[in-house]
């Protein structure tokens, strides 16, 4: 049996703000329980509901040095879905009304709390990992401190690592002398080998560089991030150990999102009869909505945080022109102000056309992914993606750019060989994308029977986190062996 743990900043059912969450807390059930206990450790935040913080049984707790001050580590346990979930407690940093604060500063500080604490806690709970995954930067130090640690003595060496970067974007940058009074870390740390970037201490990059492998959440992402374009300023890094570096691309679960066993939608389907019942979801959300009731127009989907990455300003840029065509338009989400009123201004101008829904609803988002014909993800970059496999899954048929998970997820559409599960455009330009949207209304309105067997293509595609588990088993075999 051989013992891992995964260590993020946010986990569902627990915490969640992005889809970070979702992979953390869906991975670890997907593994083989003969040969691998996977277990979980995260923050306790204060701004988790009651009813998660009631299932935590105490323990112990200790004190910890950090930033020249003894901090209290408090170790909190609980099992949920079979997994053993660890919850690292500390009043003075994980007291926010939310995971991450506007002050970059002192989530740099509060992540480095925890990564040491995650490391200080394995003697205690007694529970010695053969591998810590780790999950984007909030992680990235835990490598950095297992090296520092290995000098403490036996315990600690052979400890593996992995490092998963789900978008590098985020990196916990801040100044060097800053990083290592808090971190406490000898001066040798910081170095531009090893986590010095620009003259600045980088958490991820720290990571990355002491992990034993980096993972990233799709193929084409991993390939990606090797140029200066998606590379972050990091690229010339990820060329580095890019022996080391491999993408396996993110599962959905399956049991949660299911068109045939949906408690959120109005009536149930599956690939047998989405011809039947998948339009009477699109009526109610139709009248739900108030939109114009009918059964035969086309409706165009949006989830999503409305950003630039999200490819929004292709979308304003032929918001006028789309909405002259025979489709509805159904927006959620929140994001960048100038695209929240650019939604709710063609809401207004084309009223029973488009439906601009400014604000975050797990259940709407079920009804629309269950209703719409098509989804419309045009993003400039996106390491993984979640929509599209959701898309998939309830036979909404993704209309996305060519980039990271999205082109490995999205077959494009070929009408003379009949094979595809959707539509994709190459380069980031408003037209090309406006004219993919009307070449899927042309298939849609003009040969029915062509899109219903994309329909039937994309609800077969199999993206269950069996798969993806797998690859990180194969993964870990390479480091840990059987």
């Amino acid at each position: 049996m051989k013992n891992i743990l995964f260590a993020s900043s946010e986990c569902v059912p627990f915490i969640k703000t992005g889809g970070l969450a979702d992979v953390v807390g869906s991975l670890p059930k997907y593994f083989d329980k003969s040969s691998y206990d996977v277990r979980v450790v995260l923050p306790k935040y204060n701004c988790m509901y009651q009813k998660w913080k009631d299932m935590m049984q105490y323990v112990d707790h200790f004190y910890m040095n950090l930033a020249g001050e003894d901090r209290y580590v408090g170790i909190l346990t609980c099992e949920y879905d079979g997994i053993t979930f660890y919850f690292i407690d500390n009043e003075y940093y994980f007291n926010g009304f939310a995971p991450y604060d506007g002050d970059p500063r002192w989530n740099i500080e509060k992540f480095a709390f925890f990564s040491k604490a995650v490391l200080s806690i394995l003697p205690v709970i007694g529970f010695r990992p053969e591998l810590i995954h780790c999950h984007d930067w909030q992680t990235g130090l835990i490598p950095v401190y297992l090296d520092n640690f290995r000098y403490l003595g036996e315990y600690y060496r052979g400890i593996k690592t992995v490092m998963t970067i789900h978008n590098l974007k985020f990196q916990g940058v801040w100044d060097k002398e800053t990083v290592r009074q808090i971190t406490g870390l000898p001066d040798y740390y910081f170095v531009p080998d090893k986590m010095e970037a620009y003259k600045d201490a980088n958490l991820l990059k720290g990571g990355i560089v002491y992990a034993n492998k980096v993972t990233t959440v799709s193929q084409t992402y991993a390939e990606e991030i090797k140029t200066p374009f998606y590379g972050e300023a990091l690229d010339g890094l990820m060329n580095a150990r890019a022996n080391d570096l491999c993408g396996i691309v993110n599962g959905l679960d399956y049991e949660q999102w299911s068109p045939s066993k949906d408690g959120k939608i109005v009536k149930n389907f599956s690939v047998e009869n989405f011809r039947k019942n998948k339009p009477v979801n699109k009526a109610a959300l139709q009248e739900e909505l108030g939109l114009e009731k009918n059964p035969k127009v086309m409706m165009i989907g949006m989830i999503s945080r409305l950003t630039d990455q999200k490819g929004f300003d292709l979308v304003d840029y032929v918001m006028d022109e789309l909405c002259q065509d025979a489709v509805q338009i159904v927006v959620l989400g929140t994001g960048d102000a100038k695209y929240e009123n650019m939604f709710r201004h063609f809401a207004w101008k084309y009223s029973g056309k488009v439906s601009a829904n400014i604000f975050y609803s797990d259940e709407l988002s079920h009804k629309i992914y269950a209703s719409v014909d098509a989804f419309l993800m045009p993003s400039l970059f996106e390491p993984c993606g979640l929509s599209q496999l959701m898309s998939l899954r309830y036979g909404t048929i993704p209309i996305v750019r060519e980039t990271g998970g999205l082109k490995d997820t999205v077959e494009p559409y070929n009408e003379f060989e009949k094979t595809g599960t959707g539509f994709s455009f190459a380069n980031y330009n408003a037209h090309e994308m406006l004219n993919t949207v009307r070449y899927a209304e042309k298939i849609y309105y003009d040969k029915k029977r062509d899109w219903n067997k994309i329909v039937e293509r994309a609800m077969n595609a199999d993206f269950s986190w069996k798969n993806s588990a797998g690859q990180y088993q194969n993964l870990y075999k390479s480091l840990i062996g059987e």
